[in-house]
């Protein structure tokens, strides 16, 4: 049975810890999750069905433009949820 996956959520939430590294902001599941929706609809989809598309997507997630890209879609996306995030305020600002 084959599947198809977008290689790109991978990327995004392996880089996430990283781009979020000392940024004043709720790093809670919710807003983690809204900082990875946003930054994925800014991202190029990288759909993948067979074993051997897999490893071209990640040969290409290897290459150093690529990943300032998504660093930079992450950040751009943490600054809105940060000015505005989706969760009850009486949360633990950084609950992970």
């Amino acid at each position: 049975m084959y599947t198809i996956k977008n290689h790109m959520e991978e990327v995004v939430f392996n880089q996430m810890s990283t781009a979020l590294d000392g940024m004043d902001m709720c790093k809670c599941e919710k807003c983690r999750m809204d900082i990875a929706a946003i930054a994925l609809n800014e991202l190029p989809a990288k759909y993948t069905v067979t074993d051997k598309g897999l490893l071209f997507s990640k040969i290409d997630a290897l290459q150093q433009q690529f990943e300032i890209g998504v660093t930079a879609a992450l950040v751009r996306a943490a600054q809105k949820v940060q000015q505005l995030p989706l969760h009850d305020k009486t949360q633990d600002k950084y609950r992970i």
